[in-house]
């Protein structure tokens, strides 16, 4: 059973590593006009991190950052893609788990997760930014931007599967249904429910077509019936997110987990009978392929939840109930990559697991923190926390894969993982907080 009760949990299990300081940062509700940490240097907790020539903190991981918070989003979430099939590999390795991680079948089945999964992240992302800053805002054309970029890598998949004629053909289809939503958010932000059931009726031809399409270029695999019924779904479960997001409904960061989870279902299905089509090696259901399209979507749902929370902190403030809600759709993605790791290596690698990632994500929640105040210092100190992290989760997946993870390995891959996710969260304080 998930330890998040009620649709709520408490915030304080993410954020317990986060001093008060950084906290009334975070809020906007610092007492220092210039976002400084209104405690004296020589008592501040975080006031460790090393000073270089010029008086500046040093990261001892430098940030990763472009300034522009979608593309960035999507870069930390390609890092940790990679991450998953070396994970997968050593684990699967170590368990002696049936089937082959890096067989073409695993490939497809965790290339369409990751691409499936993101394309309702960035869908989310970008309804967002139409609600937050307009339609017309460059942040929307950023974030429309990412997701094209999304549609694009699918397109690409299905051309290499069925050829170019089909890969143009599937881009125009998906494109136009991502049109229909963003026609359905638009109604959506308005309570214009002719506007809604316009954008629904489109949705729903779409999913005629697209179901006629998957069939013939399965040779019959996927059939349109059941692509159509799925399809449905994902409108259904999308849909109800844009809902609770145009409302401000709490219940609108579990709702878009659920579109993404489906989704993700969806993936394993299509892969499926793609594999049977083209006669690819490896069996897309088994053991070893299951683990790493778990852990693809399981990391890549960890950045973009993250980002989620990070920007209803900024846009909200830490006490609202709008961050509670997101904090407890994220901490539920940490409760399911947990039961993943315990299935595989028991309960108490279980539980050694989350309270080792629930840490690295407090110490994110602290330079998130300070980039709102313009703290560099406490940003470095939160960096140089979230190193030491790094040590102590490369030695536990060296133990628990039996060598075939090495600790300095994880480590580095790790390291990556703060610099990437790290500098998407200064390219969101910089489009939000200015």
């Amino acid at each position: 059973m998930s330890e998040k009760s009620s649709g709520r949990f408490d915030r304080r299990t993410v954020l317990k590593t986060s001093s008060a300081a950084a906290i009334a940062a975070l809020a906007g509700c610092s007492s220092s006009g210039n976002g400084d940490d209104p405690t004296p240097d020589d008592e501040d907790p975080t006031a460790t991190a090393t000073e270089a020539d010029d008086g500046q903190a040093e990261f001892v991981i430098e940030p990763k950052s472009t300034g522009n918070p979608y593309a960035d989003a999507k870069t930390a979430a390609g890092h940790v893609e990679g991450a998953a099939k070396t994970l997968s590999g050593g684990i699967a390795a170590g368990a002696d788990l049936a089937g082959d991680p890096a067989s073409q079948a695993a490939e497809l089945r965790a290339t369409l997760t990751g691409l499936l999964q993101e394309h309702v992240y960035l869908a989310g992302y970008a309804v967002d930014a139409a609600f937050s800053f307009g339609a017309d805002s460059d942040e929307f054309d950023l974030a429309a931007e990412a997701l094209d970029e999304n549609s694009v890598a699918l397109a690409d998949v299905i051309g290499q599967a069925a050829g170019s004629d089909n890969r143009e053909t599937f881009l125009g289809l998906w494109r136009d249904h991502i049109g229909f939503f963003v026609d359905y958010a638009l109604a959506a932000a308005e309570d214009d429910d002719e506007g809604r059931q316009a954008a629904l009726d489109d949705l729903d031809g779409y999913t005629d077509t697209a179901g006629t399409f998957f069939e013939d270029i399965s040779g019959g695999e996927l059939p349109a019936d059941a692509v159509t019924e799925s399809l449905d779904v994902h409108i259904d479960t999308l849909t109800a997110a844009i809902d609770g997001f145009a409302a401000g409904e709490a219940s609108a960061f579990d709702d878009l987990k659920a579109a993404a989870d489906h989704i993700v279902g969806s993936a394993s299905v299509i892969a499926g009978g793609f594999v049977a089509a083209l006669d690819m090696n490896g069996d897309p259901d088994s053991a070893a392929s299951g683990l790493r399209a778990t852990l693809t979507a399981g990391l890549q749902e960890h950045v973009y939840l993250a980002g989620i929370a990070v920007k209803t902190a900024y846009a909200a403030g830490l006490d609202s109930g709008a961050f509670d809600a997101a904090a407890g759709t994220l901490d539920t993605n940490s409760v399911e990559l947990a039961d993943a790791i315990g299935e595989l290596a028991g309960s108490e690698n279980r539980d050694a697991f989350l309270s080792l990632w629930r840490d690295h994500i407090g110490f994110f929640v602290d330079y998130a923190a300070a980039a709102a105040s313009d703290d560099r210092q406490g940003r470095a100190a939160a960096i140089e926390d979230l190193e030491g992290y790094t040590g102590s989760a490369g030695t536990f997946f060296n133990d628990i894969s039996g060598g075939e993870l090495p600790a300095d390995a994880v480590a580095g891959s790790l390291e990556e993982h703060i610099a990437t996710l790290a500098g998407a969260i200064d390219s969101l304080d910089a489009a939000i907080n200015g």
